[in-house]
Protein backbone atom coordinates (compact mmCIF):
# COMPACT_ATOMS: atom_id res chain seq x y z
CA UNK A 1 0.00 0.00 0.00
CA UNK A 2 1.23 3.47 -0.84
CA UNK A 3 1.47 6.28 1.68
CA UNK A 4 -1.41 8.36 0.21
CA UNK A 5 -3.72 5.33 0.37
CA UNK A 6 -2.85 4.76 4.03
CA UNK A 7 -3.50 8.44 4.73
CA UNK A 8 -6.86 8.24 2.96
CA UNK A 9 -7.79 5.24 5.12
CA UNK A 10 -6.70 7.14 8.25
CA UNK A 11 -8.76 10.14 7.15
CA UNK A 12 -11.83 7.94 6.61
CA UNK A 13 -11.32 6.35 10.04
CA UNK A 14 -11.07 9.80 11.67
CA UNK A 15 -14.26 10.95 9.93
CA UNK A 16 -16.16 7.79 10.89
CA UNK A 17 -15.09 7.89 14.54
CA UNK A 18 -15.68 11.65 14.78
CA UNK A 19 -19.21 11.46 13.41
CA UNK A 20 -20.02 8.46 15.61
CA UNK A 21 -18.84 10.28 18.73
CA UNK A 22 -20.65 13.49 17.80
CA UNK A 23 -23.97 11.62 17.74
CA UNK A 24 -23.68 10.73 21.44
CA UNK A 25 -25.48 12.60 24.24
CA UNK A 26 -22.34 13.06 26.34
CA UNK A 27 -20.64 16.41 25.83
CA UNK A 28 -17.22 14.87 26.39
CA UNK A 29 -17.78 12.44 23.54
CA UNK A 30 -19.06 15.26 21.35
CA UNK A 31 -15.84 17.15 22.10
CA UNK A 32 -13.68 14.14 21.22
CA UNK A 33 -15.71 13.59 18.04
CA UNK A 34 -15.25 17.21 17.03
CA UNK A 35 -11.49 16.98 17.58
CA UNK A 36 -11.28 13.78 15.49
CA UNK A 37 -13.40 15.33 12.74
CA UNK A 38 -11.19 18.44 12.71
CA UNK A 39 -8.06 16.31 12.39
CA UNK A 40 -9.70 14.35 9.56
CA UNK A 41 -10.44 17.60 7.71
CA UNK A 42 -6.85 18.77 8.20
CA UNK A 43 -5.60 15.48 6.77
CA UNK A 44 -7.98 15.86 3.83
CA UNK A 45 -6.63 19.33 3.06
CA UNK A 46 -3.03 18.13 3.26
CA UNK A 47 -3.81 15.18 0.97
CA UNK A 48 -5.45 17.42 -1.63
CA UNK A 49 -2.36 19.66 -1.68
CA UNK A 50 -0.34 16.98 -3.40
CA UNK A 51 3.36 16.36 -3.24
CA UNK A 52 5.84 19.15 -3.88
CA UNK A 53 9.50 19.96 -3.59
CA UNK A 54 11.22 22.09 -1.00
CA UNK A 55 10.56 25.83 -1.36
CA UNK A 56 14.21 26.71 -0.76
CA UNK A 57 16.49 26.56 -3.76
CA UNK A 58 20.22 26.66 -4.35
CA UNK A 59 19.99 30.12 -5.94
CA UNK A 60 20.59 28.89 -9.50
CA UNK A 61 17.24 27.38 -10.43
CA UNK A 62 14.61 29.90 -9.31
CA UNK A 63 11.69 28.28 -11.09
CA UNK A 64 8.52 27.65 -9.09
CA UNK A 65 7.76 24.43 -10.94
CA UNK A 66 7.25 21.55 -8.51
CA UNK A 67 7.10 23.70 -5.38
CA UNK A 68 4.41 23.09 -2.79
CA UNK A 69 1.38 25.32 -2.83
CA UNK A 70 1.26 27.33 0.43
CA UNK A 71 -2.55 27.77 0.36
CA UNK A 72 -3.43 24.30 1.77
CA UNK A 73 -0.90 24.79 4.54
CA UNK A 74 -2.47 28.14 5.40
CA UNK A 75 -5.92 26.53 5.38
CA UNK A 76 -4.72 23.81 7.77
CA UNK A 77 -3.31 26.43 10.15
CA UNK A 78 -6.61 28.32 10.04
CA UNK A 79 -8.55 25.10 10.65
CA UNK A 80 -6.32 24.30 13.63
CA UNK A 81 -7.06 27.71 15.18
CA UNK A 82 -10.81 27.34 14.60
CA UNK A 83 -10.79 23.81 16.05
CA UNK A 84 -8.90 25.10 19.10
CA UNK A 85 -11.46 27.89 19.64
CA UNK A 86 -14.46 25.55 19.36
CA UNK A 87 -12.70 23.03 21.62
CA UNK A 88 -12.22 25.73 24.26
CA UNK A 89 -15.90 26.67 23.96
CA UNK A 90 -17.02 23.04 24.33
CA UNK A 91 -14.72 22.59 27.32
CA UNK A 92 -16.32 25.62 28.95
CA UNK A 93 -19.77 24.15 28.28
CA UNK A 94 -18.72 20.80 29.76
CA UNK A 95 -17.28 22.50 32.84
CA UNK A 96 -20.44 24.59 33.32
CA UNK A 97 -22.66 21.55 32.89
CA UNK A 98 -20.60 19.60 35.42
CA UNK A 99 -20.73 22.44 37.95
CA UNK A 100 -24.52 22.82 37.62
CA UNK A 101 -25.85 19.26 37.44
CA UNK A 102 -22.81 17.05 38.05
CA UNK A 103 -23.27 15.38 34.67
CA UNK A 104 -21.98 16.05 31.17
CA UNK A 105 -24.76 14.34 29.26
CA UNK A 106 -27.64 16.27 27.76
CA UNK A 107 -31.13 15.46 28.98
CA UNK A 108 -34.41 16.29 27.32
CA UNK A 109 -36.13 19.22 28.98
CA UNK A 110 -39.79 18.40 29.71
CA UNK A 111 -40.90 22.02 29.27
CA UNK A 112 -39.17 22.27 25.87
CA UNK A 113 -40.79 19.04 24.72
CA UNK A 114 -44.22 20.29 25.84
CA UNK A 115 -43.75 23.57 23.92
CA UNK A 116 -42.66 21.67 20.80
CA UNK A 117 -45.65 19.31 20.99
CA UNK A 118 -48.03 22.25 21.51
CA UNK A 119 -46.62 24.06 18.47
CA UNK A 120 -47.04 20.95 16.32
CA UNK A 121 -50.63 20.47 17.46
CA UNK A 122 -51.43 24.17 16.86
CA UNK A 123 -49.91 24.12 13.38
CA UNK A 124 -51.90 21.00 12.48
CA UNK A 125 -55.11 22.60 13.75
CA UNK A 126 -54.50 25.70 11.63
CA UNK A 127 -53.80 23.64 8.51
CA UNK A 128 -56.63 23.58 6.04
CA UNK A 129 -58.23 20.25 5.22
CA UNK A 130 -59.38 21.46 1.80
CA UNK A 131 -57.66 20.01 -1.21
CA UNK A 132 -55.77 22.71 -3.05
CA UNK A 133 -54.12 22.15 -6.39
CA UNK A 134 -50.43 22.82 -6.46
CA UNK A 135 -48.29 24.23 -9.23
CA UNK A 136 -47.71 20.65 -10.39
CA UNK A 137 -51.32 19.89 -11.30
CA UNK A 138 -53.01 20.80 -14.56
CA UNK A 139 -55.65 22.86 -12.77
CA UNK A 140 -53.26 25.17 -10.96
CA UNK A 141 -53.05 28.85 -11.73
CA UNK A 142 -49.68 28.50 -13.42
CA UNK A 143 -49.10 24.81 -14.11
CA UNK A 144 -45.81 23.39 -15.23
CA UNK A 145 -45.95 22.31 -18.85
CA UNK A 146 -46.05 18.54 -19.12
CA UNK A 147 -46.86 18.02 -15.42
CA UNK A 148 -48.67 14.91 -14.28
CA UNK A 149 -52.34 15.29 -13.44
CA UNK A 150 -52.28 14.94 -9.64
CA UNK A 151 -55.98 14.71 -8.98
CA UNK A 152 -56.45 12.31 -11.91
CA UNK A 153 -59.88 13.55 -12.90
CA UNK A 154 -59.07 12.74 -16.51
CA UNK A 155 -59.36 16.26 -17.86
CA UNK A 156 -56.62 18.61 -18.88
CA UNK A 157 -57.63 22.22 -18.63
CA UNK A 158 -55.46 25.03 -19.87
CA UNK A 159 -55.88 27.70 -17.20
CA UNK A 160 -55.31 30.57 -19.60
CA UNK A 161 -58.12 29.42 -21.89
CA UNK A 162 -60.42 28.70 -18.94
CA UNK A 163 -59.68 32.10 -17.38
CA UNK A 164 -60.38 33.84 -20.69
CA UNK A 165 -63.61 31.89 -21.08
CA UNK A 166 -64.71 32.79 -17.54
CA UNK A 167 -63.83 36.47 -18.01
CA UNK A 168 -65.63 36.75 -21.38
CA UNK A 169 -68.83 38.85 -21.28
CA UNK A 170 -72.18 37.13 -21.41
CA UNK A 171 -74.00 37.03 -24.76
CA UNK A 172 -76.15 40.10 -25.48
CA UNK A 173 -79.43 38.15 -25.63
CA UNK A 174 -79.01 36.94 -22.06
CA UNK A 175 -78.09 40.37 -20.73
CA UNK A 176 -81.05 42.17 -22.33
CA UNK A 177 -83.64 39.67 -21.18
CA UNK A 178 -85.77 40.76 -18.27
CA UNK A 179 -84.93 39.10 -14.98
CA UNK A 180 -87.27 36.33 -13.99
CA UNK A 181 -89.53 36.82 -11.05
CA UNK A 182 -90.03 34.20 -8.38
CA UNK A 183 -93.44 33.30 -9.85
CA UNK A 184 -91.92 32.66 -13.30
CA UNK A 185 -89.33 30.31 -11.83
CA UNK A 186 -91.99 28.28 -9.98
CA UNK A 187 -93.96 27.70 -13.19
CA UNK A 188 -91.02 26.09 -15.01
CA UNK A 189 -90.51 22.32 -14.55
Amino acid sequence: MSLPFVLVLAMGFLFACGIYLMLERSLTRVLLGFILLGNGVNLLIVLTAGRGSAPLTDGKHLSTVGMSDPLPQALVLTAIVITFAVTAFLLAMIYRSWRLVRADSLQDDAADLQVAITKIIDSEAEASTEYDDTEFGDEAESPIVGAVDLDQDGRRVDRRVAAYRDAAPEPAADRDAAPESAADREDKP
